[in-house]
């Protein structure tokens, strides 16, 4: 079954007096469970198709239908809650906030969302990403890696249906880029549907299916 159906989207950015056609009439279907990565030069358009297919942004023209909803056309704040409930975010530099512990971090997007439950659950999801022992340190205590699986904890507490990463191993070593892959190979075995984008064919290799783009298009990969 299909997750996500983006069909002929298009998305086009004026800066002074030019046009920049980010997304040039783009077709995408991604089915539960898959591990897709997203690759492309930069300027190829994949960070804008990321931003459309997390509910960042909207397109210009075309349809988005994410788990069954047409999500194109919706009010920002409506469209902010149906990113919420289906989708977690990774991103390269982590975006922790500093002066907060690893628990806390990971409690947020609970609190945000009135669970009551937030801090049994986020000590549960540090627990699978095997930082049992780190939960009351600072993101300034930690290494890159843990600091990359304290980002993986928040964006799984949600339980979303979708994982959707930008370059998440762009700031770490080679070792712990593929450490930080395995756990993401792990959560896809357990159910969950990953999007890497990534420019890395070390990262990218790791996926079942490998979308990639030039120049706004999908030119390989796009699937159904």
């Amino acid at each position: 079954m299909s997750i996500i159906e983006a069909r002929n989207l298009v998305k086009v950015y004026h800066l002074g007096g030019s046009k920049i056609n980010a997304l040039n009439h783009v077709d995408l279907t991604i089915e539960e469970g898959e591990m897709v990565a997203v690759t492309g030069a930069s300027g190829s358009g994949k960070s804008t198709l990321m931003n459309i297919l997390g509910c960042l942004d909207r397109p210009d023209e075309g349809t988005y239908i994410l788990a069954g909803e047409d999500v194109s056309r919706l009010h920002p704040d409506r469209l902010a809650a149906i990113r919420n409930r289906h989708i977690g975010f990774v991103f390269q530099t982590f975006n922790l906030l500093p002066r907060m512990t690893a628990l806390e971090n990971v409690e947020l997007p609970l609190l945000y969302a009135g669970v009551s439950e937030a801090k049994d659950r986020a000590e549960e999801a540090l627990r699978m990403m095997g930082l049992a022992d780190r939960m009351k340190h600072e993101p300034n205590q930690l290494s890159g890696g843990q600091r990359q699986r304290v980002a993986i904890a928040r964006a799984i507490v949600t339980n979303p249906a979708i994982i959707l990463a930008d370059e998440p191993t762009g700031n770490l070593d080679s070792k712990t880029g593929e450490e930080i892959m395995m756990l993401f190979k792990k959560l896809n075995a357990e159910g969950r549907t990953l999007i890497i984008v990534t420019h890395e064919p070390d990262v990218a290799r790791h996926c079942r299916r490998q979308v990639h783009m030039k120049d706004g298009q999908i030119v390989d990969g796009k699937g159904n």
